[in-house]
């Protein structure tokens, strides 16, 4: 198993590329499944998640290959597929899986999925998919860990899902996304309610759009998509929008250890929340159409914040803002709204010196001048991203196990990080190097 050691107390100068956005990428590759036409991707990361979901996809037996040229492009031909069922084994270690089920369901008329797995951060249920699908006419079951859904039978003895005025009882995601793709090729109008506004969402909704779907709202609370009978290949393939999160966690990374950074394919339009807590901490940040840069010439100030849906401060986040609070001058408090269980960095953080109290979801961080480095291990994908700035901030080495979180969620942030001035290299166990 790999590890990442620090050495902490470089600050960081330079220039880093955003990768494409894992949360973008894993739906969009699912999307592929709607159409029987070779579908073409780019700025696709190289993540686990992306790994696992092309596994998912071949299994299905669809073609899923990158290009050997341009290892970001990755073309899926999903006119080969010969099963509509997603096994255990294969999505057991990311939720993200249940992204199949609606675009199966929706060109095939059927799918079975083994209910998911992936961060033990909290519930994250997918009773509004369910949900979601049966207001669409589908019969769905669940029985020995999988589900298993049929669309309804039509006149011509095919099966197609409805279009159905669904409203969700929270603002979910993938939920917003697996309806979506689902209603592309149902009969009628769907209109979504309470519907998720992450950059992602509309993203997805543009390549939709590119295969044929008639989609209306994306970005908004409310989408209405008109199915259409079948959808092409995106004309020309789809590029995959930055990932916000990876150029916040670097911003974070900036603000905690010092530097000046300019940071290219990212979208400040996307972090607005997340930029304007780094200017409240005395950062300096401009930006353009696709690039921003940070300067961090002082210790950072304290800030408060509150983690809520788009386009509010996102969840996704909160670990990396903290590990910036630790280092900063004064107090803070941290409400956590989105998942229970999100604060399992805590204890590691204070492993290396750090000084929080959690009360519930709340989380009072008070900045300390130094941490000192430590062994710690990381317990979710973001919870290993504020160990690793941490780190880079603390007195000594710091040693990061348990990286193949990171590694499900960010693509070589070891060697972009070691670009900009960072002392960190990942060791393995197998070699000892």
């Amino acid at each position: 198993m790999d590890r990442l050691l620090i050495r902490g107390g470089q600050p960081l100068h330079g220039e880093v590329t955003i990768s494409g956005a894992k949360n973008a990428a894993l739906p969009e590759l699912c999307a592929a499944l709607l159409t029987a036409q070779p579908v073409t991707l780019s700025n696709v990361p190289k993540l686990q998640d992306v790994a696992t979901t092309l596994k998912v996809l071949r299994h299905l037996g669809a073609s899923a290959e990158r290009d050997a040229e341009r290892p970001d492009v990755v073309r899926i031909d999903a006119g080969t597929v010969h099963s509509t069922e997603a096994p255990y084994e294969l999505v057991k270690t990311m939720r993200a899986s249940i992204l199949v089920l609606g675009p199966l369901l929706a060109r095939f008329g059927a799918a079975k999925v083994s209910l998911p797995g992936g961060c033990a951060i909290g519930s994250r249920p997918v009773d509004q998919h369910i949900k979601g699908l049966q207001a669409m006419g589908a019969e769905i079951t669940v029985q020995h860990g999988y589900i298993q859904a049929l669309a309804p039978q039509g006149e011509a003895g095919l099966r197609r899902l409805r279009g159905a005025r669904i409203t969700t009882d929270m603002v979910t995601v993938t939920g917003t996304e697996n309806l979506m793709m689902a209603a592309a090729l149902a009969d009628g109008e769907t209109i979504l309610e309470n519907a998720a506004r992450e950059p992602e969402i509309p993203d997805l909704a543009e390549m939709l759009i590119k295969m044929g779907a008639q989609i209306e709202g994306h970005g908004t609370h409310r989408i209405r998509i008109w199915g259409v009978e079948r959808l092409n290949a995106p004309e020309g393939g789809h590029r995959i929008v930055p990932d916000r999160i990876e150029a916040g966690t670097f911003l974070c990374a900036v603000a905690a250890a010092g530097g000046d950074v300019v940071l290219r394919d990212a979208r400040a339009t996307h972090l607005d929340a997340v930029i304007d807590k780094l200017r409240e901490a005395g950062m300096t940040i401009t930006a353009g159409e696709d690039w921003i840069r940070i300067q961090a010439t002082a210790r950072p100030k304290a800030v408060s914040f509150r983690t809520t849906e788009y386009p509010g401060f996102p969840t996704d986040m909160q670990a990396q803002f903290m590990a910036v609070n630790c280092v900063a001058e004064g107090a803070a408090r941290i409400a956590e709204t989105i998942f229970e269980n999100r604060f399992m960095h805590v204890n590691e953080l204070i492993r290396l010196g750090a000084q929080i109290v959690v009360d519930g979801h709340t989380a009072m961080v008070t900045g300390v001048e130094h941490l000192s480095g430590a062994t710690v291990m990381a317990t979710d994908l973001r919870a290993s991203a504020s160990l690793v700035i941490a780190g880079l901030v603390a007195e000594g080495s710091t040693t990061v196990d348990r990286i193949y979180h990171l590694d499900r969620g960010y693509d070589r942030m070891e060697d972009k990080l070691r670009a900009i001035g960072a002392n960190i290299e990942r060791v393995s166990e197998r070699t000892g190097a």
